[in-house]
């Protein structure tokens, strides 16, 4: 499985490297984000959204309490999961889970999919390394060409 570390030394930079991923997303694409709270899912899920979205100024409320917020995009439908208040999977089915996956979707606290957690899905997992600063691993997508240009465009 390729993999590749990313060093975030700001907000901006986050922001930076979800526009680019929201620009190789495509129908079908799971995106898990994990990490403690404060490392960066939100702002990184707010960035995918308005770039995949074309819409900069686009209001994207956390869906930590609804669970799941549904936009239409460009390239198709996309899910953002918000899952940190559930137990595990059960209820996913009823949130939509399975129409969800035909689309894009983007799932904050994906331990909690369990099994129901796509196979082929890119991981990315967003640590704190600093007061300001983040980090991100990345893996997953093997043999898409977004790696190349995510290897050449790396946030130093």
């Amino acid at each position: 499985m390729q993999e590749l570390t990313f060093d975030l030394p700001d907000q901006h930079a986050t922001e930076e490297l979800a526009r680019r991923l929201a620009g190789a997303a495509r129908p079908g694409d799971s995106i898990l984000l994990s990490g403690v709270l404060g490392a960066g899912k939100s702002v990184f899920s707010r960035a995918f959204l308005r770039a995949a979205c074309g819409d900069p100024d686009m209001e994207v409320p956390s869906p930590t309490y609804t669970l799941v917020q549904n936009y239409d995009a460009p390239a198709g439908g996309i899910a953002h999961f918000d899952l940190w208040r559930l137990a595990g999977p059960e209820g996913l089915h009823e949130l939509g889970w399975d129409d969800a996956c035909e689309g894009i979707v983007l799932v904050e606290w994906p331990d909690r999919l369990g099994a129901l957690a796509p196979a082929d899905a890119l991981r990315i997992t967003l640590s704190v390394t600093g007061e300001e600063t983040r980090g991100a691993r990345i893996e997953g997508w093997d043999g898409r060409p977004v790696w190349a240009g995510l290897a050449a465009g790396r946030p130093a």
